[in-house]
């Protein structure tokens, strides 16, 4: 059984400590140390901090188990969060919990990280009976999933796995979630002076213009999106502005979607520049695949039986974002992602209820007992 006490007063505890993406030692540091003193047998820091120019790196532990010839699970959740995470005060009222006002809370994803916490806290004080268990706490996870794609997978050993990190409540699950690549187009046009020779010039703004009003946006179909995020360019009023850069990325849940609309963004561009004097510099980068779980996938499978006994009810859902789980899917590690209660993430808005808070603990560590009953 969950103590609630412990898992508010760590939730709160955790939330407090700023782990900015890149620099999350302080956090880091502190949940090695809890590792150790719950047991790990190993304890690893790979090298994805120094690789993305950060100061920590994904922590991988590892469980012994109590009961051989069963799974081994992996629990996984991020450390960092989106600004401003510095000085957050948490506000427990009527239920719920916020941040004050001035910052985010950081339920995305402490929650996650307090409900694999205090499932290993669980299993240890009422010797609860468990399989081999690896804990993997991820960095730079916000803006891209980073730490997770320069995750040293090697590391990695477990049969499948749960991400907790996501909306919803406990028993909500993505068993389905889009690719996404970026690409940066760099238009490169001539400058001159705006107010005595204009016409020497090649406005890349202007033909930055002809190219938004080109290439598909928004929503393409049910599991497919466009959206530019991002344009600067030009230098001063005065001057025909030579380059202007615009930041696009698409995603879909299908793989052969996502291709043929990140070449159908190149095309349009390309064609969009025709005419204009100006040229197009085009960098794709692949953030992460799609994946999709079979309805009888392990993880769903476990999933379900847990919360059956919990009376929790079992929603699966297609998801419109990417997380860590794309990634582990990748590495061959079967991965879905569980809700944990968060809403308005990434926002100063950020809450979670109470109750969420503890039903995550619960499911995880009904999730535990059940792969270890060899049912």
């Amino acid at each position: 059984m969950i103590d609630k006490k412990r898992v508010l007063d760590e939730f709160f505890e955790l939330v407090s400590i700023r782990c900015s993406t890149l620099d999350e030692r302080e956090i880091a540091d502190l949940l090695t140390a809890r590792l150790r003193d719950l047991g790990a047998a190993e304890i690893h820091e790979d090298g994805a901090g120094k690789a993305l120019g950060g100061n920590t790196g994904n922590i991988v532990a590892n469980f012994k188990g109590t009961v051989a010839d069963v799974p081994t699970v992996m629990l996984t959740a991020h450390m960092d969060c989106v600004e401003p995470c510095a000085n957050i005060k948490p506000v427990l009222k009527d239920g719920v919990i916020r941040s004050d006002g001035t910052t985010i809370l950081g339920a995305d994803d402490k929650a996650g990280v307090v409900a694999i916490l205090e499932t290993l806290r669980c299993l240890k004080e009422d010797d609860i009976p468990h399989g081999n268990l690896q804990i993997v706490f991820t960095v730079a996870e916000e803006g891209g999933v980073n730490g997770s794609r320069c995750l040293d997978a090697s590391l990695l050993t477990a049969d499948f796995g749960y991400t907790l990190d996501t909306h919803g409540h406990a028993g909500r699950a993505a068993f389905k979630a889009p690719g996404k690549n970026q690409l940066a187009v760099r238009i490169v046009g001539k400058a001159a002076h705006a107010g005595i020779d204009p016409d020497a010039g090649r406005n890349a703004i202007t033909a930055a213009g002809r190219v938004l009003t080109a290439v598909p946006q928004g929503r393409i179909d049910e599991e497919t999106t466009c959206n530019v995020g991002r344009i600067e360019g030009g230098t001063a009023t005065n001057v025909v502005a030579e380059f202007c850069t615009l930041n696009f990325e698409t995603r879909s849940r299908d793989k052969a979607k996502l291709d043929a609309l990140t070449q159908r963004m190149v095309d349009s561009v390309n064609a969009a520049l025709d005419g204009t004097g100006c040229t197009a510099e085009i960098d794709i980068k692949k953030d992460y695949d799609p994946y999709e779980l079979p309805p009888d996938a392990l993880p769903i499978q476990y999933l379900r039986r847990a919360a059956e006994k919990l009376g929790f009810p079992v929603v699966l859902e297609e998801e419109g974002g990417g997380s860590d789980a794309n990634h582990f899917n990748a590495y061959g590690v079967p991965t879905t992602v569980l809700g944990v209660g968060m809403t308005d993430c990434h926002t100063k808005e950020e809450s979670i209820r109470e109750q969420d808070l503890y039903e995550a603990a619960e499911l995880t560590l009904a999730i535990v007992r059940e792969i270890a009953a060899k049912e």
